[in-house]
């Protein structure tokens, strides 16, 4: 068996779908420092917001500061974009992170432009914006000032504790109705944590910068994502009582899927740290995907269907109710949104 890279969640870096090349590793050779260095490249992207037009997402406008998510979550859905860059979805995606450092600049001139009708925005519509990265290039940070700047609604989706750092930015927007988060938790159990999400915040701090963003007046969500049937869909209820517990509004889940080469490295994870339940994890993924482990029908591929979906559905709407979130999460409010910025205003 190949040396086990620690710190990171893929330990495969299989070929691109578009790639006539493989590359194949000599499963004798050392792995230097146990696992391989991060780079960063800049990413000379031309604009910044990107829109979609799914009916199963929440969002119609999405902002990503990185390509590529250090992170380094198994069971990622995004890890599939990186084949788009020549890259491998596997160790590629989380050592290979592109940075889109002309980020901010680029969103105060879509803000400015007449084509710009506003609407709230989501951070982090693929890849997590407060990956280690972030403590460095403060990408994330300098785009939420110019939407303060604009007034422009923002919605944050995050694992990490360091979305706290920004609380004097997003409490600023969240007194006009301007900003909430979403905090994405999987399991409760740290020891698993480590092995999924070996670069994401320990699900202990995921819960206290739920309880810090809510103290300050910022409407949060918590998100179970992704749920893994046989592994952490036992959890659920858990999960909302402790997130509720610490002044969560809302609450969320999303089925786990497995697109493209992803399949072969949360099977090759799962043969790894649990091999005596991975053939009854995978039967229960195909059984909600028609046979398949990913689906990607709307309205279908966010929860699954059969038996299992159905009960997971059961579960979640009891807890739900039993927890207290019904009726307390308050839409995005658009009406304070300036083209212009303070600037201009100042002139008066």
């Amino acid at each position: 068996m190949k040396p086990y890279i620690k710190g990171r969640g893929s330990q495969e870096n299989p070929a691109g779908r578009f790639e006539r090349i493989d590359f194949v590793a000599d499963e004798d050779a050392p792995v230097a420092d146990g696992a391989p260095r991060t780079v960063y490249y800049r990413d000379r992207t031309k604009t910044i917001i990107s829109y979609n037009q799914s009916p199963d997402v929440s969002f119609d406008a999405s902002i990503n500061p990185y390509r590529g998510c250090e992170h380094g979550c198994v069971y990622c859905y995004a890890r599939p974009t990186h084949e788009y860059l020549g890259l491998s979805a596997g160790l590629d995606f989380e050592t290979k992170i592109f940075v889109k450092q002309n980020a901010p600049e680029l969103l105060r001139k879509e803000l400015r432009s007449a084509k710009w009708a506003p609407k709230p925005i989501a951070i982090s519509g693929v890849t997590d914006c407060y990956q280690p990265a972030e403590k460095h290039f403060q990408i994330t940070r300098k785009c939420l000032e110019v939407l303060r700047e604009f007034q422009n609604p923002v919605g944050i989706i995050t694992k990490h504790y360091l979305v706290t750092r920004d609380i004097d930015i997003l409490s600023d927007m969240a007194r006009i109705g301007c900003a909430s988060v979403v905090i994405s938790v999987t399991t409760l159990d740290g020891e698993l944590s480590r092995k999924m999400e070996p670069r994401a915040s320990q699900p202990e701090y995921r819960l206290r910068a739920i309880a810090r963003l809510a103290d300050a007046g910022i409407p949060v969500t918590v998100l179970i994502a992704p749920v893994i049937p046989g592994l952490t869909d036992h959890e659920i209820p858990e999960i909302m009582k402790e997130a509720s517990s610490r002044g969560a509004v809302d609450a969320g889940y999303v089925m786990l899927r497995l697109p493209y080469g992803v399949a072969d490295i949360f099977s090759e994870w799962l043969g790894r740290h649990y091999p005596d339940r991975k053939k009854k994890i995978l039967r229960r993924i195909e059984s909600m995907r028609d046979g398949n482990l990913s689906s990607s029908e709307y309205r279908v591929r966010m929860k699954g269907k059969g038996i299992f979906a159905e009960q997971t559905e059961r579960i979640f709407r009891v807890a739900y109710g039993k927890f207290g979130f019904g009726g307390r999460k308050v839409p995005l409010d658009v009406s304070h949104f300036r083209r212009d910025g303070p600037a201009q205003l100042e002139l008066f």
